[in-house]
Order: C-alpha cells, then structure tokens, then sequence
C-alpha cells in the first residue's frame, strides 16, 4: 500500500497554467477523487502521478520516494482508462493475464490471480470471449481486473465511467465502491461526475481552472463549500445562491427577506440548498413558475427571482406553471435549517486562495490540455 504526497506540484506550457501549485497528501489506503470542470488541470495532474506527464515544478512522493524521474513502469501504479484499451486478438483471460506476464510474475501464480481478479469483477463465465463480444460494462470490468491482478500500489483511474450508459454506471461504480473496500489500495479517481465523486470518495479535491478549490469529504464540500465555484458547482441542483446585502441580519435581495441571519453587513452572496428551503405557507411571492419537476414523492419547483433562479423541493400538490403568485421560499424552521448555509463576499471570479470566508451560518440551520 502507498501514501502519496503531492508537494507544491505545477504544471505549465508556455504561459499556460495547466495545475497551479498542487499541495496535498493522500494517505494510505484513501480513495481520493479529483472532480471538476473539463479543462481544470485533474487529468493533468493525474498523468504526472502516473509518469505520463511530466512535472514543470514539485515533488511526487510514493511511499516517501521521490518519483519524479521515475518511468511509469516504475512507479508500481495500475491505470484504468476512460477507454477500455483493451487486446481484441486475446479473450478475456488473456487480457487480464497480460500485465503479468509483461512484468514476468511467476508463470505458476497466473492462473489463481486471473481467477480472483475475475471472480471480484463477476467475469467468470466470460473468460474466453473476446472484447468484441462483451458488452460496454463488461469490457470496462476486463478493464478493472486487469488493474487488480498487478496487486499494485496505487490505482489511478481516468474517468472509467464516462463511456457507459446512465444504468451500466449505476452498476459499475457500485462495483468499484465495493472493489475499494475489499482491496483497500490508495487510489486516485479523476471524474466531471458529481454523483460518482460524492458517491465514491473518501475525500474530494474540486478544481478549476488548474486551482485547488476546495478539500473535503463529500459532507464537507456538499454542506460547506469553500467558495461560489464549489457551491454552484456541486449538488443537483446547484445550491442556490443569491446576490445581496446584509444589514442587522436580514438579508435583503431578489425580492426576497430573510431575517434572523448572524452574517456581517454588507454585499454577500446568500447559498442555500433545495432541500433547505419550503414554499409551504408564508407570503405569496409575484415570480414565475420556471420549471416543475415531479421527483416522486416531491416537486422540485424553480422560479426566477429578479435574475436568478431558485429551486426549491416542494411537497406534491404545489401551485401549477400558470401561477404567477407562488408562496415565497422561507428556510424550514423545525430542522437545522441554515446549517447549509453559506454567507461570503462575491467573489466568485476571484482566485480562491485569496477568498476569505464571512462570519459562518447559525446553526439550527498528455495531450496540451489540463483535463
């Protein structure tokens, strides 16, 4: 097993910032996922742990060993791809034999590994097809197994979902969640998909732009973003949030009013979640209906408020689109209802290493590309 160590690691082309200062230690046996915005450095990053790319300032440390000038071979790390990257001449068996014979493991021990490392990934009965004739999910499986019968160090794992249908990711990413429990390798899980980030990570690393945003566990990032970018970026739907102004804590903005609030006066940014927030009772508010979306057992109701939208679960049974006059959105008052709460200037374009965070809620309440 591995701890890596991530120190001060840059990665530029030209004048070009691809990873701007990478500073971070994952520890052994962590599943870490790197989650953002196409082009914001978390491939990129992910290729100089791999040896793929190379490093313009910093240190890769695994297991406290400088790597940097290590090969890829080298560096006893097993990568799993966006694309399956797999033999079409060899079946399954093969495919997943390969990397041991390419390392020249010994001969005697192949065919026990072959078929525990099938046996974790239920492939089994398809060992001697060929890639051809698997389907999508069963190819990325091949894929996964492959990666495990090394038993490497580290696993480094390049969007692997990306190529499946919405019900194969369901599965498969249920299959790595359990694969990193039973394994128990350090790993590092590069994604745009929030769902598998917040579903799969033991910790997530949010980046834009080159930058690291924000570090936290999937409660911390979802509950307290660092900043505008995270709180817009993670959640479905995005954590609402509102431009405004605080003053003797009631915030006023967007034609709404919101009391009772310990931020300090002045322009703010008010964040609030969906699911923190009810249009059950209280005044009517003049906004059109935007969207409504039937989720079951409730209504995800969305309306524009000056220039934002806002949404806002709502029980079943919530006013049709031809309403104009809606019940104003107002926090829930019988749960913790501003423990989501985040009030911090607007500097939503601003470098966040810069971003200082205002007074907390009240609670009761490779290819030249940084990808």
């Amino acid at each position: 097993m591995a701890e890596i160590q991530l120190r001060n690691l840059s990665k530029r082309w030209g004048s070009f910032v691809g990873v701007d200062r990478f500073d971070l230690t994952i520890p052994d046996r962590e599943f870490l996922v790197l989650l953002g915005p196409s082009g914001c450095g978390k491939t990129t990053t992910m290729r100089m742990i791999a040896g793929l790319e190379g490093i313009t300032e910093g240190e890769i440390l695994i297991d406290g060993k400088r790597v940097n000038d290590l090969d890829p071979k080298d560096r006893d790390v097993a990568m799993v791809f966006q694309s399956y990257a797999l033999y079409p001449n060899l079946d399954v068996y093969e495919n997943i034999r390969f990397p041991l014979k390419v390392r020249k493991v010994d001969p005697a021990t192949h065919k026990d590994r072959v078929m525990r490392a099938a046996e974790m990934v239920e492939l089994t009965d398809f060992l001697h097809r060929r890639p051809a004739e698997l389907s999508g999910g069963q190819r990325q499986r091949v894929a996964l197994a492959r990666a495990i019968v090394r038993q490497p160090n580290v696993f480094l794992m390049d969007e692997p979902l990306s190529n499946l249908d919405a019900k194969l990711r369901v599965s498969t990413r249920a299959q790595i969640k359990n694969l990193s429990h039973e394994l128990q390798v350090t790993t590092i899980y590069v994604t745009h998909d929030q769902i598998e980030a917040m579903t799969l990570a033991d910790r997530v690393v949010v980046m834009n732009k080159g930058v690291v945003q924000q570090v936290g566990s999937p409660t911390e990032i979802y509950d307290t973003p660092a900043n505008t970018f995270v709180a817009g970026f993670i959640g479905s739907p995005a954590m609402n949030l509102v431009d405004g102004e605080m003053r003797g804590g009631t915030f006023t903005g967007a034609g709404l009013e919101i009391p009772g609030l310990s931020a300090p006066d002045g322009k703010v940014t008010l964040g609030f979640r969906a699911e923190d927030a009810t249009v059950e009772g209280g005044e009517e508010l003049h906004a059109p209906i935007y969207t409504l979306e039937l989720l079951g057992d409730s209504t995800m109701v969305t309306v524009r408020i000056g220039g934002a939208l806002v949404s806002v679960k709502a029980p079943q049974g919530v006013p049709g689109r031809d309403r104009r006059h809606v019940p104003r959105p107002y926090p829930r008052r019988d749960l913790p209802c501003f423990r989501r709460r985040q009030w911090r200037p607007d500097l939503t374009h601003a470098d966040p290493r810069r971003e200082s965070r205002a007074a907390p809620a009240p609670q009761g309440g490779g290819n030249h590309h940084a990808g």
